[in-house]
């Protein structure tokens, strides 16, 4: 199969725009051609006009054949590669508008990180439902993607899940670059699993650093919270290999590590005494964290999964407990041998 010759990106934040380009640079011999649907008219003016999305990358110059709108139709029309990247609880509404300009064999690629409030569904699961289209056709793709950083050409790698191994390959090959090295699988459950719950626990490891902790309370709650992600991941059927490789471990480090993360950075400001609401205000993006940490409890609660250091973000998001009292609460549990299966 070749690889595809114009690909549709909906959500032109850092994220979006970034994959964007990736996919413009990967194409750009092969005569490719990527067009970015953004919400604000006004963005996909700037991108056309300047070569750069400012808001979100700053002065990254964009390539190309790369090319911006604000209506949805002229993006997607004769799309064969669909990458979703919008933020996820908005997901399910926008299927529903976008649906009748899908085109019919296009392979969706999704780029999000959340759990929907209320289903609990990964998002490959509600484009399945909204679109009523097939697993062999869906992918998506995580790993430890700080946008800014890949923007700026700095290499990384990642991975493309899909029940096909062929369909992950395909996409694969449509957005390799020398800085940009993606992997394939076929554990789409564990690549989505790794990429939500870490966005919880960069939550825990923001407010720890604003609290001014140490490197070793850091690195105890990421290692603690890969066990809890990697129970949960498998308890979903997905595998435990998956969560020690880029989609897993790689991404955690990344989002936990990084003051370019979002969730990480949502973590300090409520250290620092700021509300949700003004957690919100501040930032120009959404961090995932916050919306799906509830998501993550819930799904963990049904299954019967011991997450304590979910529990305790979620307990800070709802007001239960402070701030000041999560960091003694994060590795309060009893005595016990050290596996990521114990309980």
């Amino acid at each position: 199969m070749r690889p595809p010759q114009t690909v549709a990106v909906l959500g032109a934040g850092s994220w979006g725009t970034t994959f964007a380009k990736i996919a413009a640079d990967s194409g750009d011999s092969r005569g490719v051609q990527v067009r970015v649907w953004a919400r604000r008219p006004e963005a996909a003016e700037e991108i056309n006009a300047t070569r750069r999305n400012s808001r979100y990358l700053g002065d990254i110059q964009l390539p190309a054949n790369l090319q911006a709108t604000d209506d949805v139709a002229e993006a997607l029309n004769g799309a064969q590669l669909v990458v979703l990247a919008v933020p996820a609880q908005t997901l399910r509404a926008q299927l529903r508008e976008f649906k009748s300009l899908v085109p019919k064999d296009a392979i969706i690629l999704s780029l999000m990180k959340g759990l929907e409030v209320g289903t609990d569904a990964r998002m490959s699961q509600v484009i399945a439902e909204e679109l009523e289209w097939p697993q062999d056709r869906i992918a998506v793709l995580s790993g430890p993607n700080l946008a800014m950083e890949i923007a700026r050409e700095e290499p990384t790698a990642s991975v493309v899940a899909c029940s096909s191994i062929e369909t992950a390959g395909w996409i694969a090959s449509a957005c390799t670059t020398p800085y940009f090295r993606p992997y394939t699988n076929t554990d789409v459950i564990g690549t989505e699993i790794g990429g939500i719950v870490k966005n919880v626990i960069a939550l825990a490891v923001g407010i720890c650093e604003g609290k001014q902790m140490g490197d070793n309370t850091k690195a105890s709650v990421m290692t603690r919270g890969l066990a809890e992600t990697t129970r949960l991941a498998v308890a979903l059927g997905g595998k435990s290999e998956t969560l020690f490789g880029l989609s897993g471990m790689g991404d955690l480090i990344a989002t936990c590590s990084s003051s370019l993360s979002r969730n990480h950075t949502a973590g300090r400001l409520l250290a620092q005494g700021l509300t949700l609401d003004e957690v919100t205000g501040k930032m120009q993006q959404t961090a995932e964290g916050i919306k799906s940490a509830q998501a993550v409890l819930d799904r963990a609660i049904q299954l019967g999964v011991y997450m304590p250091i979910t529990e305790n973000v979620v307990a800070v998001l709802q007001g239960v407990i402070s701030v000041d009292e999560l960091g003694p609460r994060l590795l309060a549990r009893e005595l016990k041998a050290e596996g990521v299966h114990a309980p």
